[in-house]
């Protein structure tokens, strides 16, 4: 299974309200650094609205890491051969793009 497969057992569905739940509050609080900037805000309170929001990405990000490593990957190295290998390297690309952001 790759992140292009239209397959609804990926690992973090038992948590998808959740998920979505976090997302929604970020998506406000995107719409509410918009209107600090329209509204002139001080940059120091911008700025840590942003540190803000940035720690809560990463919050979703490393959850949903951590329940693809729990479902998909564990899932791919029971079964083994080369799917094994593609969902380690591919876990190991996304934990790698994380640390970079």
């Amino acid at each position: 299974m790759t992140s292009t497969d239209q397959v609804s057992g990926h690992g973090y569905i038992n948590r998808k309200g959740d998920y979505l739940k976090r997302l929604r509050r970020i998506e406000g609080q995107a719409r509410g650094l918009q209107r600090m900037v329209e509204d002139e805000k001080y940059c120091i309170d911008i700025l840590t609205q942003v540190s803000a929001m940035t720690r809560a990405l990463q919050s979703v990000a490393l959850g949903l890491l951590e329940e693809h490593m729990s479902h998909c990957v564990v899932e791919a190295a029971a079964t083994g051969g080369p799917e094994a290998d593609a969902k380690v390297r591919e876990a190991s690309e996304a934990i790698a793009r994380l640390v970079r952001s």
